[in-house]
C-alpha cells in the first residue's frame, strides 16, 4: 500500500538546531511521507542561507519575510525587495509576517507597517501571505480585511492558535488555517473545536519546527517528520482516515502554494 504523502507547510530548517543534522532531518521527513517542506526565512538578511537549503534539497521550498517580533530590529522590508526575491523558482510565499503583541507590543506600529508591505508584495506577486498572529486578533483581522478589499490575495494563518473571531475573519476572506503541534496538545480542546468547525478545504498542516513538537515528542526538538502526528489528530477531527485527511490537505496546499505545485510538476 502506498504511503500517504503530506506537506509540512511551515518549518525553520535554517535554525541552528538543525546545523548538524539537516540532511538527515530532511531524509527522515521524506521517509515518513512528508514529501515537501516550506522552510521560512524570518529575517531578510538570512535569505541567502535559507535559499541555499532549498536549492540543495529537492523536497524543500522556501519563503521569506520579516517576523513581527523582529520588526524593530531589522531594516524595514520594501515591496520591491520582496518581489525581487520572489523571482526564485523555489520561493513560494511572502512571510512570515504579521502582528505579535505578546512580547513586542511596543513595536506595534512598526509591525503594522511591515505587515502592509508584505500584503502588497503578496498582491503583486500572486504568492500567498504567511501570517503569524499572537495577542493581536482585532488589528490582524482589520488589516487583513482592509488589504483584501483593496486587492484580493491568498493567505495562510500559520500555526493558528488565535480565537474564533480571527478564524472567522480569515475564513470569510478565503484564507487557510494551518494546524501545528499546538492543536495536538491535550489542553487544546477549544482550538481543536475551531479547526473542526472550519471547512476541510481550508486546512494545512505544519510543524513550525524546531518548536512545538506534537505528542509523543512534546518538549523535544520538533522536525518536519513529526507533522504526521498533527495530521493524524486532524484526521480524527474531521472523521477521516489518515490517508483521506492527507489527500485533502495536499490538495489545499497545491491550491494555495500553486508555485510549489507547478515546480513539482515541471521537475
Amino acid at each position: 500500500m502506498t504511503q500517504p504523502r503530506i506537506t509540512d507547510s511551515h518549518c525553520h530548517l535554517d535554525f541552528p538546531d538543525f546545523d548538524e543534522t539537516r540532511a538527515d532531518v530532511i531524509t527522515r521527513a521524506v521517509n515518513a511521507g512528508v514529501h515537501r517542506m516550506v522552510t521560512i526565512c524570518t529575517r531578510l538578511r538570512h535569505e541567502p542561507q535559507v535559499r541555499a537549503i532549498a536549492e540543495a534539497h529537492a523536497p524543500v521550498f522556501y519563503a521569506a519575510g520579516t517576523h513581527p517580533m523582529s520588526a524593530a530590529e531589522e531594516p524595514m522590508a520594501t515591496v520591491d525587495q520582496l518581489v525581487d526575491l520572489a523571482r526564485h523558482p523555489k520561493f513560494v510565499g511572502i512571510g512570515e509576517t504579521g502582528l505579535d503583541y505578546h512580547y513586542t507590543a511596543d513595536s506595534a506600529e512598526l509591525q503594522k507597517t511591515s505587515l502592509r508591505i508584505h500584503i502588497e508584495a503578496a498582491q503583486e506577486t500572486g504568492l500567498p501571505l504567511i501570517i503569524h498572529a499572537r495577542d493581536a486578533d482585532d488589528d490582524m483581522a482589520a488589516i487583513l480585511t482592509e488589504g483584501y478589499k483593496a486587492q484580493p490575495y491568498g493567505c495562510v494563518m500559520h500555526c493558528f492558535s488565535s480565537g474564533e473571531g480571527l478564524a472567522k475573519a480569515a475564513l470569510d476572506l478565503g484564507f487557510y488555517l494551518s494546524m501545528s503541534g499546538i492543536a495536538a496538545f491535550p489542553k487544546s480542546g477549544a482550538l481543536r473545536d475551531i479547526f473542526a468547525a472550519a471547512p476541510l478545504d481550508r486546512i494545512l498542516v505544519e510543524t513550525d519546527s524546531p518548536y512545538l513538537a506534537p505528542p509523543p515528542y512534546r518538549g523535544k526538538r520538533n522536525e518536519p517528520a513529526y507533522s504526521i502526528h498533527t495530521a493524524k489528530v486532524g484526521a480524527e477531527l474531521f472523521g477521516l482516515d489518515y490517508a483521506g485527511f492527507a489527500q485533502a490537505t495536499e490538495a489545499n496546499f497545491d491550491r494555495l502554494f500553486a508555485k510549489a505545485c507547478a515546480w513539482k510538476a515541471a521537475a
